[in-house]
């Protein structure tokens, strides 16, 4: 038997400065993406399983340095901070028109996205640089400096 999208009761409405809450807090979690599309959302649980990963990878190569083990957490968090900015820059209609079509309620984000895509630039870019530098270090000198 089909279920019918109005059997299911009203549309939930997605709040976009929510999403991009999550995602600039917890994004490294995938909780931005479970608050968008639900449990099953692979993306979201790509996110989710990078945090035990990088540990099982931490405890079974200790010897390897710090940026190598905890890679996937790394590329999880450098991954939540571009979907903060794509979520937190999307215009209001656009962002209803994806999350919200059937909703009846209409988004107005105001200045607290704003301020979140400044913490976010801030600390996006600094995770971003401190890996940069720390690969080339890598690479380079073999960690000789750290």
């Amino acid at each position: 038997m089909e279920s019918n999208p109005a059997d299911l009761g009203p549309a939930t409405h997605k709040n976009k400065t929510i999403a991009t809450l999550l995602a600039l807090l917890l994004g490294w979690v995938g909780l931005h993406r479970f608050y968008l599309h639900g449990l099953t959302d692979r993306w979201g649980w790509l996110h989710a399983v990078s945090l035990p990963l990088s540990a099982m990878l931490l405890l079974s190569n200790p010897e390897l340095p710090l940026l190598v083990n905890t890679l996937p957490l790394v590329i999880s968090m450098l991954t939540a901070s571009i979907e903060t900015f794509v979520l937190g820059l999307m215009p209001d209609e656009k962002w209803d028109a994806r999350h919200n079509p059937t909703s009846g309620v209409a988004s107005d984000s105001r200045w607290p996205i704003a301020l979140m895509m400044v913490v976010n630039l801030f600390f996006g870019a600094t995770l971003l640089l401190t890996v940069l530098a720390r690969g080339f270090d890598l690479m380079l000198t073999g960690g000789a400096y750290g």
